[in-house]
């Protein structure tokens, strides 16, 4: 099973989570759907045939009756969060610079911390979010004061992308494996350290992205690198996309908790993020190079 950062800290994802709440989400406990079986209830001054008769024609237990995780309970968190990091957006896009620098670091640390917590905490996700939030509306701001209109295209290029792995993923087209998983984790890992250099570039001058968005592109085939390697960042966010599917999917079959409900919105929420400021600075960077 292929594992995603965050996730593998969580036992209900990870390989020390398997059998440990026993059947999956579709278990049955007594007296839930089930016949009863003979010796299975006490005779004397126990129930009586009009009670037996009761329990057998109840429904069998939903998710929600056992306290475990569900696909619509993960989409309501997920929706939750998500309306969380919206009106951490709006105002980060209404507030000056300073905020959504602040929304950065804090919502770095909270990731940080939801990432290696084992245990989801549901006020920490949404902290999370809303800091985060107040990032993605900052930055917003700024890249569409440099090219109007620029915000829109980025968000529905991440809504079509989320729509279109979600179709591949249900579809069973795309899955995630060990050894795609393996490279995904090495490209991340180069990845971050190629934007760590490039920054620190930036910031000592050696770079001329240092001048602010809006830099001279480098070119292979007419294309900018920028583009490129960008394309490539979003097809390693479609694929952290598959990891979360996948990791869902986990959770619901071993029947976790509800709780880790959380910590699956929470994965979601951060791909989403990343897979939006990547599309966003690709079309600046376009719309950098027509002018």
């Amino acid at each position: 099973m292929a594992f995603k950062p965050g996730f593998d800290q969580s036992p209900a994802f990870n390989d020390q989570g398997r059998n440990a709440w026993g059947a999956g989400a579709g278990q049955q406990q007594a007296g839930w759907g089930r016949t009863p079986q003979q010796g299975q209830y006490p005779q004397q001054g126990g129930m009586t045939p009009e009670q037996l008769q009761y329990m057998y024609d109840r429904p069998t237990a939903s998710p929600v009756d056992t306290d475990r995780m569900s696909y619509e309970d993960t989409i309501v968190k997920t929706l939750l969060a998500f309306g969380v990091l919206l009106v951490g957006a709006v105002a980060g896009w209404n507030l000056p610079p300073i905020v959504w620098i602040v929304g950065a670091i804090v919502g770095f640390v909270l990731a940080l911390v939801n990432t290696f917590k084992k245990k989801p905490s549901p006020g920490l996700v949404l902290a999370y979010a809303f800091f985060e939030g107040l990032f993605v509306g900052g930055i917003s701001a700024a890249f569409n004061a440099q090219s109007d209109g620029i915000v829109a295209q980025a968000v529905f290029g991440t809504l079509g992308v989320f729509a279109v792995t979600l179709l591949l993923f249900s579809s069973g087209k795309v899955r995630a494996t060990p050894k795609l998983t393996r490279f995904f984790l090495i490209a991340m890992v180069g990845y971050l350290a190629f934007s760590l250099v490039n920054l620190v570039l930036m910031l000592t001058g050696v770079t001329s992205g240092a001048q602010g968005l809006r830099s001279e592109p480098s070119f292979l085939f007419g294309i900018p690198w920028g583009v490129l390697i960008g394309v490539f960042v979003v097809l390693m966010a479609a694929y952290s996309l598959i990891l979360d599917f996948d990791q869902i999917k986990t959770g619901v079959q071993r029947g976790a908790p509800r709780i880790y409900a959380w910590t699956a919105a929470f994965g979601l929420i951060v791909t989403l993020v990343w897979l939006y400021i990547e599309i966003l600075r690709i079309l600046a960077l376009l719309a950098s190079n027509r002018e």
